[in-house]
C-alpha cells in the first residue's frame, strides 16, 4: 500500500473504544486490515516473455504495463474506458487495460503493441495502418491497432455484433463491411478523424487474412 494511502488512513486508525457504534469499530477494523495489506506479486506472461513484478492491489493492468514493465506502447488518456487508447488482449480477448486490476491478471498471456510483429516484420494490421495513413498525431494508433487485429479474429470466430444483419448464419471474414468494422470499432476514439482510412486498413488486412 502506497504511503499516500497509509497517511490517509492512519489518523482513524485509533484504538477501539467502549463507546463507539458496531458501525465505527466495523469501519476501524477495515482500515487496520487495509494498513496491513502487502503489495502483491503480479506475473505476467507479456509478449511471449515472462515477467514478475510487485503491483499494488489498488494497481491497473495499464500502470503495471507502463511503470512497472515499461511497455508505454499502451496509451494512458481517458483511464476510465471511455477512448480505447490502452486496448491490450489477455489470453487473445481484447479488454481496456486501465479498467482491469493488474492482479486479475496474474498469470495470464499479455499481448501489447509492442508484442505484435514477428521477427523483424510488422503485424498485418500494423503494415495496413502504414499503408493507408491510419493515424495522424499516433496517440490512439496502438489501441486502433490492437482493436482492429481483435476484430479480424473476432470475425474469424463467427462473432456477431450489433451491426451483423443475420445472427443465425455463422459470420465469416468476407462479412466484415465496413459498416461491422465500424460497429466493432466504435470504442476506439480518434480525436484527428482518421476513421475512414483506419476502416481502410482492416479492411485490407482482413482481406489477406
Amino acid at each position: 500500500m502506497s504511503q499516500r494511502i497509509r497517511g490517509v488512513l492512519a489518523p482513524v486508525v485509533t484504538p477501539l473504544k467502549a463507546d463507539l457504534s458496531p458501525d465505527c469499530e466495523r469501519f476501524i477494523r477495515h482500515c487496520q486490515w487495509l494498513l496491513s495489506q502487502k503489495c502483491g506479486l503480479a506475473v505476467f506472461g507479456t509478449n511471449s516473455e515472462a515477467n514478475s513484478m510487485n503491483a499494488e492491489e489498488r494497481m491497473t493492468l495499464l500502470d503495471a504495463l507502463r511503470d512497472g514493465l515499461g511497455l508505454t506502447g499502451t496509451k494512458k488518456t481517458c483511464d476510465r474506458g471511455e477512448c480505447g487508447a490502452c486496448t491490450v488482449h489477455v489470453e487473445g480477448r481484447r479488454i481496456l487495460s486501465c479498467m482491469t486490476l493488474a492482479a486479475m491478471q496474474d498469470g495470464k498471456r499479455i499481448t501489447t503493441i509492442e508484442g505484435l510483429g514477428r521477427n523483424g516484420h510488422l503485424h498485418p494490421v500494423q503494415a495496413a495502418f502504414i499503408e493507408h495513413d491510419g493515424f495522424q498525431c499516433g496517440f490512439c494508433t496502438s489501441g486502433q491497432i490492437m482493436s482492429g487485429v481483435a476484430v479480424i479474429e473476432e470475425a474469424k470466430k463467427g462473432w456477431p455484433s450489433a451491426a451483423t444483419t443475420d445472427v443465425r448464419r455463422k459470420l465469416t471474414l468476407a462479412d466484415l463491411s465496413d459498416l461491422e468494422i465500424r460497429e466493432r470499432m466504435s470504442g476506439n476514439l480518434c480525436r484527428c478523424a482518421c476513421y475512414p482510412n483506419i476502416v481502410a486498413a482492416i479492411a485490407q488486412a482482413a482481406r489477406r487474412g
